[in-house]
């Protein structure tokens, strides 16, 4: 799960395994691959890193098992 911010400031966590694209135009929106769609206040270039943290996070935590 990565935190995210909506353009009123609510904070919400994301399954990042659902995004199907994230797209700028100007403002960022996250298409769902179950059809939902979230704009949000972060850049696709800090979505994609926290994406990427994520993920390391996660496999550091199996790699230890």
């Amino acid at each position: 799960m990565i935190m995210l911010t909506k353009l009123d400031g609510t904070t919400f966590a994301l399954n990042s395994d659902l995004i199907e694209t994230i797209v700028e135009n100007p403002d960022t929106t996250i298409h769902l691959t179950i059809k939902k769609f979230y704009i949000v206040r972060e850049t696709m270039e800090e979505i994609m890193e926290k994406v990427i943290q994520f993920r390391k996070e996660i496999n550091g935590v199996l790699d230890r098992k």
